[in-house]
């Protein structure tokens, strides 16, 4: 290799040859030593991969003055060691893979040519639901029925696991994706073909980043851009700002990792970090377990960095050997840290490196709280709970608003279940779940729950019966050490029982629940509440008759659950009144850091994980029995509705378009802030008045078979019908919620997708108004693939989240942003004038373009392909397309 950047080192491992090393600088080279860690991962990855990258541009030493460069739009080809995927995700990525084949043979290229060069592993954790809770065979039910519905979804990924080269697949029924890299796949420093370097992922999931609690730089991607990574693409990124984020002091005694996240998520919201990498430092996070930083890395997508990162020390090591892994690689892992000056001392003031900006938090201010009743960034003191929700209920329509009418605030509605008379009112509780790998990958939360379990049913608490209560771990391990330690029967007995093991409530596969709970909550009009351990709350999303929905810690769900309203103050009510008629405080049972401390050193322990994840890929019985067919090209099925051809290839030629002005154009959505890409493309229930259900119903499928359009995310017929079909979309064009738009020509109110193909057959192109946030959560590219396929040419916003803009640019949708200080209020647009927006021949990043409107009133936008990369796929209408041209060629 003639990168002049590649050094020897002496043996690390006296077994192995003589390993090679990147480094950028001599290791005395002070400017080094500034970079934040982040950053120095970052450019390891870019040199290791790209030879001639910044030697040719001659930018090695401007880097290293980070000063200086920080806001030089210097571009970064970022070329990860791995990718991760889900199912929900994967499956899609899979579909294009196959698509990509035929479409490279019909060119004139060898279609094995697109095929994964970097490992990609797949984790199959989407598609199971809560179907059964409160019994002993949840589980297996689950389970079962899990099969049932995704036979065909799951023969086509063990195709995929076959015909393509370095994809693995791991089995439902293993875990959620991230705790099982957290656990099981991350490797902190790879060793292959001779060198050592740093281990770094991207992944088809937002949540990705919460392997950077444990050093290992990631983040997630659209699929889109995964799949370009894993044909080998680099990512083009413009070197981002860093924000030094300062922890202090020591948490109080009864604040979990969960209150710390949230007061975070909270306060990063407020600075504002959206394209930017955090980076932790401090002798606060000495204090913190690498599950804890997990937990804080997570939610990295809610404050909305890129990357929330804490670079490796002594605790990380730690974690690596406790989770089982070797302990060899192990040692030489540390090495190879301490060699090039990454191993970090964060109670070392010293190593502290230059950051763009420095914000603090003393760990010792962050009370109990919980986020809600929409959103992650809305945190409430659990003290100010009670007093907050009655707040929201009068407030107007909004993030922290109801508009429930004063002299229905305190309305009841009595029901029956299960022969038992019962009530229900505002804030009453009707989900309570214990899911999420933000939460369950944490021993000392997880436990923590279990002990509050035990001291609950001892002192002679229950839930009532109507609460759908679930215990959805991110791993077996967790399963493990709650049964070993012995609370496991207490979760139980409150109606916590184990559902299976997946992301489940979190994304929205929460089930149905009891229909009496459903009509009472309908007949009065009720926000009903569900209250769960994961990280998003965004409306609709949870469940469609929990209208709030709160984020909270294992233990406090099981509080909530307990009290079966969030009309309480814990410190002045009780949780409950035993058969003694003793009244049974909050603080009566919550236990220690102390208690849960002991138990966590005595139950988790590396055999454990061991025994777990060596099984991991074959303990699934009924994945094993999976017939997959070994052709290289897969046999589309035309009866299929799981999995189709899509048609974003059909007429590709090898010589790409010039782009052109885009005339004329109606505005499809009109929208405010924060419109999620669950608004845009929702993963959960398929309502059975919408477009996709008579699709479906054509097909001749009943109600119970459509499953969620996460499981259709193969079917692009499914998922175009499903965009924009979230039942609380808030169109300006329309009065009320609902997934509806106004056709323009006609004046009719229309679902959005018809209103759409109306537009489509006409010839008529659209674009979409947007605020603030635009394309917050989820990573998935069906937010981006479904408004192309509606016929969507651009998007104009105040603001795009990172991976979102991403996505559009992968589809060649344009996304355009006001200028500073303009926003369509500013401009008087209204959403009804016809847009034209010019194209120039010469294009270059982020350049200002016109928009005409056909009222003859014109203005400027900023034209968001931020780097050099995304204007080649631009002129390529996508990066997919990008991909074949340069496979068939």
């Amino acid at each position: 290799m003639s990168n002049p950047f590649v050094r020897i080192v002496e043996p690390l491992d006296p077994k192995q040859p003589l390993k090679k090393f990147f480094n950028l600088r001599k290791l005395e080279d002070v400017r080094y030593a500034r970079l934040p860690f982040s950053i120095r991962v970052l450019l390891e990855a870019a040199i290791r991969n790209c030879d001639e990258f910044l030697v040719k541009k001659g930018d090695v030493e401007n880097i290293l003055n980070w000063k200086v460069v920080q806001h030089k739009n210097v571009e970064v080809p970022f070329k990860p060691a791995r990718v991760i995927l889900q199912d929900f995700t994967g499956v899609p990525a899979v579909v294009d893979f196959a698509a990509m084949r035929d479409a490279v043979k019909k060119l004139g290229g060898d279609p094995e040519k697109i095929n994964p060069i970097c490992p990609a592993d797949l984790v199959i954790d989407h598609s199971i639901q809560v179907d059964f809770n409160r019994r002993s065979d949840s589980l297996q039910k689950n389970q079962d029925l899990e099969f049932e519905r995704n036979k065909e979804r799951f023969e086509f990924l063990k195709w995929g696991s076959q015909a393509f080269k370095n994809m693995r697949i791991i089995p439902p029924g293993s875990g959620i994706i991230h705790q099982v890299n957290l656990e099981y796949l991350a490797r902190v420093v790879m060793d292959q073909d001779g060198y050592y370097y740093p281990d770094s992922v991207v992944g088809t999931d937002s949540h990705t980043t919460m392997i950077d609690g444990l050093g290992v730089l990631g983040w997630g991607v659209g699929g889109i851009e995964a799949e370009a990574v894993m044909l080998g693409q680099p990512i083009s990124m413009v070197l981002p700002e860093v924000v030094g984020y300062k922890l202090l002091g020591n948490p109080q005694p009864l604040v979990t990792s969960t209150d710390i996240v949230l007061t975070i998520t909270k306060h990063l919201r407020q600075v504002g970090v959206v394209g930017k990498f955090v980076e932790f430092f401090g002798p606060g996070v000495a204090q913190l377990s690498i599950a804890d930083r997990a937990t804080i890395a997570n939610m990295c997508p809610e404050y909305g960095a890129t990357a929330a990162y804490f670079p490796v020390d002594d605790i990380s090591i730690g974690y690596l050997i406790q989770t089982g892994r070797d302990k060899e690689k192990v040692m030489c892992t540390k090495k190879y840290l301490e060699a090039v000056g990454m191993l970090r001392d964060f109670k070392n003031s010293s190593q502290d490196p230059d950051f763009t900006q420095v914000v603090e938090l003393d760990l010792h201010t962050v009370v109990p709280c919980c986020s809600g009743p929409k959103r992650p960034q809305d945190k409430v003191a659990v003290s100010d709970m009670k007093k907050d929700f009655e707040t929201c209920l009068g407030a107007k329509q909004g993030f922290k608003g109801f508009q429930i009418a004063p002299d229905r605030h305190n309305s009841i509605v009595k029901f029956n279940f299960e022969g038992c008379d019962f009530e229900l009112a505002h804030g009453s509780v009707v989900i309570a779940a214990i899911t999420s790998c933000t939460n369950t990958s944490n021993p000392s939360v997880m436990l923590g729950a279990g002990l509050l379990a035990k001291k609950a049913v001892e002192a002679g608490l229950t839930v009532k019966p109507y609460i759908k209560t679930s215990l959805s771990p991110g791993s077996g391990v967790v399963t493990y050490y709650l049964r070993e330690s012995g609370v496991m029967s207490y979760l139980s007995q409150l109606g916590f029982d184990v559902v299976g093991y997946g992301c489940m409530t979190c994304i929205g596969n929460s089930g149905p629940l009891p229909e009496s709970v459903v009509e009472a909550i309908t007949q009065g009009d009720l926000v009903a509440v569900g209250v769960l351990s994961g990280n998003r709350n965004f409306e609709g999303r949870v469940h469609p008759n929990t209208r709030a929905n709160y984020l909270a810690s294992p233990p406090l769900v099981i509080a909530y659950a307990i009290a079966g309203t969030i009309r309480i103050d814990f410190e002045k009510e009780p949780l409950g009144i035993n058969a003694s008629g003793k009244m049974i405080f909050l603080k009566d049972i919550w236990p220690t850091r102390n208690e849960i401390q002991a138990v966590e050193r005595q139950f988790v322990i590396p055999g454990m994980f061991k025994e777990v994840y060596q099984k991991i890929e074959t303990v699934n019985k009924s994945w094993n029995a999976l017939y997959a067919p070994s052709d290289k090209l897969y046999t589309w099925n035309p009866k299929s509705t799981y999995i189709k051809s899509p048609p974003f290839f059909d007429g590709l030629t090898l010589a790409p378009q010039t782009p052109k002005t885009i005339e004329d154009a109606y505005v499809l959505l009109s929208f405010g802030d924060s419109v999620t890409t669950d608004h845009i493309s929702p993963a959960g229930n398929i309502a059975r008045n919408s477009p996709a259900a008579r699709y479906l119903t054509s097909r001749g499928l009943t109600p119970r078979e459509f499953n969620s359009y996460g499981s259709r995310r193969g079917n692009d017929a499914v998922m175009a019908r499903g965009t924009f079909a979230n039942i609380r979309l808030v169109n300006k064009f329309v009065d009320k919620q609902g997934p509806q738009t106004v056709h323009f020509p006609s004046g009719e109110t229309l679902d959005v997708f018809d209103a759409a193909e109306r537009y489509k057959q006409a010839g008529h192109p659209l674009i979409v108004l947007a605020g603030k946030e635009y394309g917050a959560g989820s990573s998935r590219d069906w937010a981006a693939k479904g408004p192309f396929l509606l016929g969507v040419k651009a998007v104009l916003a105040e603001s795009y989240e990172r991976i979102h803009r991403s996505n559009l640019v992968g589809m060649g949708v344009i996304p355009l942003q006001y200028l500073p200080g303009e926003d369509a209020g500013t401009l008087g647009l209204t959403g009804r004038e016809r847009y034209t927006i010019i194209i120039p021949e010469k294009l270059k990043p982020q350049m200002n373009v016109q928009i005409k409107l056909d009222t003859g009133k014109t203005f400027h936008v900023i034209m968001r392909f931020d780097t050099d990369v995304e204007l080649t796929y631009f002129h390529n209408g996508g990066i997919l397309n990008y991909m074949i041209r340069k496979m068939a060629s």
